[in-house]
């Protein structure tokens, strides 16, 4: 097979954009029927590049390419294939394509460990409102209370598995076996690259994230007969709190901060509003730093809700600490690449931070044209793409002959 291409890579991501929970636009949840498409299209993929395909219990798809002892030890590659709502082509899709490409480009070749590339069922925690359901299983975390987490209209992420053909019982046959390390390719989904110039990053860290969801409730009353003195108004608190997120994100360095969700209700235009709910999402890379923010912000709702004569309820509903990837995985990246690479951190969660606390991890990051993500813009250049693939199979012969991780 001839070495990959940027080509081929850009244009099967964008023919599986055309496979979609949605008459237009990219949408795919966790094994809906739409996955189902995609996974029929990219195994066809993963047999012309000679892998052994198969899904496991987790709804993972996985295509092997045997070494030269089969089974003795994996070295891993791929992302995730679900989407956002109204999604682009490219995050996560790019990795697994290009992972798949990059086996092709070794089928004449003998190399002493296994390759498997795993399309992961789910990342993104739009189904069921958790992430990473594919990545956790891979290392035996998907468990039973998670399994039990419903969807929107009362399906289990068992029963999705079971409707899938699939049997949670088998989820212990999901975890890699002897895996030597893991690679990830990913768009950056941000500007930090083409602001510099430059085509690739090497991630050095994965930025920890705190979610939470916030709730002023207040008390529900007339507009035009309610004085401005004697009202209880959810919506104000939360406007004068959400500003509060924004000012302290905004004086610690490389903190973000979003309040990107609200609902008031009851929501009518001349009707004060009773209660809203608002997202939190805290992400840093230091987690003393995005735990001290968390901290912060919860206390100054609950200064606005008392002073204002309201309630605040403060759920915490995620909480992921800062992974670093693999330092000798990611010495071996720099190796592989251009001179003068940038070493960067990762704002975004990916499946590389649940599986680097348990398989050495590397992540390799691509110029995002506009910084655009989770967009139907969301774009790559192709010789980027080109670049990329040259650092991947230099990275694949260099782990050949001489294994940092041996």
């Amino acid at each position: 097979m001839p070495n990959p291409d940027s080509q081929t890579v850009i244009a099967r991501c964008r023919e599986l954009a055309a496979v979609s929970e949605m008459p237009h636009g990219t949408f795919r949840t966790f094994l809906s029927p739409a996955m189902k498409r995609c996974y029929e299209v990219v195994a066809e993929w993963m047999k012309n590049s000679g892998l052994a395909v198969r899904i496991d219990a987790a709804g993972n798809l996985r295509g092997v390419r045997a070494g030269i002892e089969p089974g003795k030890r994996t070295f891993v590659m791929g992302s995730h294939l679900d989407t956002v709502r109204d999604a682009g082509a490219f995050d996560g899709i790019l990795g697994v394509v290009m992972a798949i490409a990059l086996t092709g480009g070794f089928a004449d070749s003998r190399l002493p460990f296994d390759i498997e590339v795993i399309g992961f069922s789910e990342e993104e925690g739009v189904r069921f409102g958790v992430p990473f359901i594919g990545s956790r299983a891979l290392v035996g975390l998907l468990d039973e209370q998670t399994l039990q987490r419903s969807d929107s209209v009362g399906v289990t992420i068992a029963q999705a598995i079971r409707n899938f053909g699939l049997d949670p019982a088998h989820l212990s046959n999901a975890a890699v076996r002897n895996p030597l390390g893991f690679l990830e390719f990913h768009i950056e989904q941000g500007p930090v690259l083409e602001d510099a110039g430059e085509a690739v990053g090497i991630v050095e860290s994965i930025a920890g994230q705190s979610h939470a969801t916030v709730r002023f409730i207040g008390c529900a009353n007339h507009a035009g007969t309610t004085p401005m003195r004697l009202r209880r108004d959810a919506l104000t608190a939360a406007a004068e709190w959400m500003v509060a997120v924004e000012r302290r994100a905004q004086s610690i360095p490389a903190l973000v901060a979003t309040t990107g969700k609200i609902d008031a209700q009851p929501g009518v235009s001349n009707v004060i509003a009773a209660e809203v709910t608002i997202s939190l999402d805290i992400r840093h890379a230091a987690d003393d730093v995005r735990a001290g923010a968390y901290h912060e912000l919860r206390a100054a709702g609950a200064e606005i809700a008392e002073k204002r004569g309201l309630q605040l309820l403060w759920g915490d509903s995620l909480s992921l600490n800062t992974v670093r990837m693999d330092p000798l995985l990611t010495e071996a990246l720099q190796a592989a690449s251009p001179a003068g690479v940038r070493r960067m951190v990762s704002g975004a969660g990916h499946d590389a931070m649940i599986l680097a606390p348990h398989i050495p991890s590397a992540m390799l990051f691509l110029r995002t044209p506009g910084g655009i993500s989770h967009h139907p813009a969301e774009n790559v250049g192709p010789e980027d793409v080109d670049l990329a693939l040259q650092i991947g199979h230099r990275f694949i012969e260099d782990m050949s002959v001489r294994s940092p991780l041996s």
